[in-house]
């Protein structure tokens, strides 16, 4: 069998590792269009089933035409590439597992998917992916969902000035997360809210206290999961970052409107971007992951509430920071399971629909245990 992953940052390399250590009798290819990086992380890695090679995913043709050669793709693209590449999969035939937040729904991929008989699994990082998956596991258990609750966060162990964070994964996409309108279930009516809104403070065991605030993170569940009374989700942040990001917000520096400084002109975003990834970019700070899914309902005629917990460290061994590690395995054991006909299922299937799977919610988090990924789950009846 053979492997295609497409792009090698700080996530996808991960994975590739993963994967190709979990499956030694496959073909594992890295494709960047940076060839020095793409043969970095392949050098890295050092296996004898893994290879590179330079691929650049806005050619559509040549990009189908070279994909019709591997079993599955996994994705670790920028969002705005994100969707490009589901289309180009279905038009090779090719499966996929893809990670990248796309401003397109994928869902409305799934006719073309069907036609193709193809399995296009997007979204299947931390969050959306594992809150996700831990939703639909939840939902198979309940006769009725009332309420559906998610709230994430990618943290340093401690609080590091000026804004308690730091930067571990995409400083573009970690704009686009304060910027988009959080599309969210109130009483019963999907309605868009101001992101950094909704804030409130929580007690997350062994992190502390912590702010959360509405982001856009739902995703298909707002097209899969019906009926619900409400449905949201929260970033989690140590307290006092919203306010300090609402005024970066405020005073126009996530603007994409050109400012003109002497006889140059200056995207505010860009340079935004550019100030987060050298300032808030500390790869000597460790980082922790904390993630609550909290689903209630009526299950043989009780009201009853699942609350999933999952705390996660940066793996000192390996060097891999939490988020890498809870974005990256995911992608990595979904796509292995597909690969081990554990998913047959085709067409666009999101991770909350493979949540409701019992068989590969079984092998999914025993995969995820073996990783060190564990979740708590505490089954109240209210």
């Amino acid at each position: 069998m053979r492997i295609l992953v497409v792009g090698c940052g700080k996530i996808g390399s991960v994975a590739i590792k993963d994967i190709s250590e979990s499956m030694r009798n496959t073909d594992v290819v890295v494709a960047d269009k940076d060839e020095v990086k793409a043969r970095e992380v392949s050098e890295n890695i050092g296996g004898e089933n893994v290879s590179w090679i330079k691929l650049d995913v806005s050619n559509q043709k040549e990009l189908v035409s070279f994909m019709k050669n591997f079993d599955i793709v996994l994705g670790f693209l920028p969002g705005n590439l994100g969707y490009k590449l589901m289309k180009a999969c279905i038009q090779a035939g090719a499966n996929l597992v893809d990670v990248s937040f796309t401003p397109e729904n994928p869902l409305n991929l799934n006719e073309e998917a069907l036609k193709s008989n193809v399995t296009i699994v997007p979204d299947f990082g931390l969050a959306p992916g594992i809150s996700n998956f831990l939703v639909g596991n939840a939902v198979k258990k309940l006769d009725k969902v009332n309420n559906v609750y998610i709230m994430v966060g990618g943290l340093p162990e401690k609080p590091v000035p000026p804004l308690g964070y730091t930067i571990t994964w995409s400083p573009e996409s970690l704009i686009d997360e304060y910027t988009r309108k959080a599309r969210i279930v109130r009483k019963g009516k999907m309605t868009e809210v101001e992101v950094l809104s909704g804030l409130e403070l929580i007690d997350f065991p062994e992190v502390g206290k912590l702010e959360a605030f509405y982001t856009d993170g739902l995703r298909t569940l707002l097209y899969t999961i019906r009926n619900v009374k409400e449905m949201w989700e929260k970033t989690l942040r140590y307290p006092g970052h919203a306010e300090k990001v609402k005024l970066l917000k405020d005073l126009g520096f996530f603007s994409e409107k050109p400012v003109r400084i002497d006889d140059l002109n200056v995207v505010p975003r860009k340079l935004t971007a550019k100030l987060f990834e050298q300032k808030l970019s500390k790869p000597k700070v460790k980082d922790v992951v904390v993630l609550i899914v909290e689903v209630s309902g009526f299950q043989n005629g009780e009201q009853i509430r699942y609350v999933y917990r999952l705390l996660d460290h940066y793996d000192e061994k390996r060097e891999i920071t939490a988020m890498a590690r809870t974005t990256a395995y995911p992608a990595s054991i979904t796509a292995q399971l597909i690969l081990r006909n554990i998913v047959k299922e085709v067409g666009v299937i999101p991770p909350e629909k493979l949540g409701m799977n019992d068989e590969f919610s079984n092998s999914f988090l025993k995969e995820l245990e073996k990783r060190g990924i564990k979740i708590k789950v505490e089954t109240t009846l209210r």
